[in-house]
């Protein structure tokens, strides 16, 4: 069993769950919402779907927010993408690995329920 403390609160994941979904809680921070098709049962998937799919929100509105602000965020557009990339790489070892640990800074948000 894996616990994951969230405010007080303790999800766990069976290990029989992690052990089955693991490529596809990897495959998330490719594709965010493979794993809600193809196992939409999955807490752990689910998880590492909603990791993913905050990845990929945050990817786009600095994105945005950066193409906005003349050079300065122009420049500052190729460190977004390398930190963003990064982010993408520790989610996909931990989907792979079976661990569930949050992204930092943003990961503490649950948008699947």
């Amino acid at each position: 069993m894996t616990e994951l403390m969230q405010e007080e609160k303790i999800v766990t994941f069976e290990q029989t769950d992690i052990d089955n979904n693991k490529v596809m809680a990897g495959l998330a921070y490719l594709i965010f919402f493979l794993p809600l098709l193809v196992c939409p049962q999955s807490k752990y998937a689910k998880f590492h779907a909603n990791q993913a799919l905050l990845l990929f929100i945050v990817a786009i509105a600095g994105n945005i927010i950066l193409g906005i602000i003349p050079i300065i965020g122009w420049l500052l557009m190729p460190l977004f993408a390398v930190a963003i990339f990064i982010f993408a790489i520790v989610g996909l070892v931990n989907g792979f690995s079976g661990k569930a640990k949050r992204l930092p800074v943003f990961g503490k948000f649950d948008i699947l329920k």
